[in-house]
């Protein structure tokens, strides 16, 4: 395992070091997907196809899924999951806040069933990186983080993300007017991959949302886990594209109680 991690960080740091050049080149849009604020730039694409190609020349029996398009299975038994991009609209829009995210998995591409091994968050304008190895903790540029101490509620700084639809971002606003009342306050970054990272090293309190994307989350979550936190999905099940919690175990339960009757699973 620690060979492939290093694999999986070495392409990471390579890729966000490809990510952060194209941007300072200037960005442009290939595509609109599930809306037009749902964008994929050039640059999504090449980073992931840098990823692929490295992955697929040192480990072809390995399964790969990526975020733009790349779905290919394996014999092995393990599955590299890639977001090139998290956070492409403050990538289109220089905002320093996308990060490229890559887990190594165990079983089914699927975050209810899977078994995260390995994973990497880069923060690709600062180049900031966190690991983790399953039972070997996480990292942020060689150090060892933990998550936030448990707080109640009230004193605690909450991530949250909104997706893409017009309509679900309304009803994810009226969540989050439900919730900021209870809370020290809101956070809305704009990278599910960076918030994570956030909660992993304390940054944050606490991180929720619906329609995370198995790219979204892969690598983040085990960063949280790693770092001694809680990551949940809606009434106990594992974590998934209905949604996710991430916090220390304790917070998380207040926090689950607190956003029950506002239904953010439903929205």
């Amino acid at each position: 395992m620690r060979e492939l991690h290093d694999l999986l960080v070495g392409l990471a740091v390579d890729a966000a070091t490809l990510a952060r050049s194209r941007r300072e080149a200037g960005v442009t849009i290939a595509a609109s997907k599930s809306s037009l604020v749902d964008i994929v730039t050039e640059a999504d694409r090449e980073v992931e196809r840098l990823v692929v190609d490295r992955i697929r020349a040192a480990r072809p029996d390995d399964g790969i899924l990526g975020e733009e398009g790349t779905s290919i299975p394996g014999t092995s038994g393990l599955t590299w999951v890639i977001d090139p991009i998290d956070g492409t609209v403050n990538y289109l829009y220089d905002i320093p806040a996308y990060a490229v995210s890559i887990a190594l998995v165990e079983g089914d591409p699927d975050p209810k069933t899977w078994r995260a091994l390995s994973g990497a968050v880069v923060d690709a304008a600062s180049g900031t990186l966190y690991e983790a190895q399953r039972g070997g903790g996480a990292k942020r540029d060689g150090r060892e983080i933990r998550v936030a101490d448990a707080v109640p509620a009230e004193i605690a700084l909450v991530g949250t993300g909104f997706g893409y639809d017009a309509r679900r971002r309304e009803r994810q606003a009226a969540v989050v007017q439900g919730l900021i009342g209870s809370v020290r306050d809101i956070r809305r970054i704009g990278s599910a991959a960076l918030d994570l990272a956030s909660v992993a090293s304390g940054r944050l309190n606490a991180y929720f949302e619906r329609g995370l994307q198995p790219w979204d989350m892969a690598a983040g979550a085990l960063l949280v886990q790693e770092a001694g936190g809680a990551v949940r999905g809606w009434g106990g099940v594992p974590a998934s594209t209905d949604f996710l919690l991430a916090a220390a175990p304790a917070l998380a339960d207040e926090l689950a109680a607190l956003l029950e009757p506002l239904r953010p699973n439903e929205v």
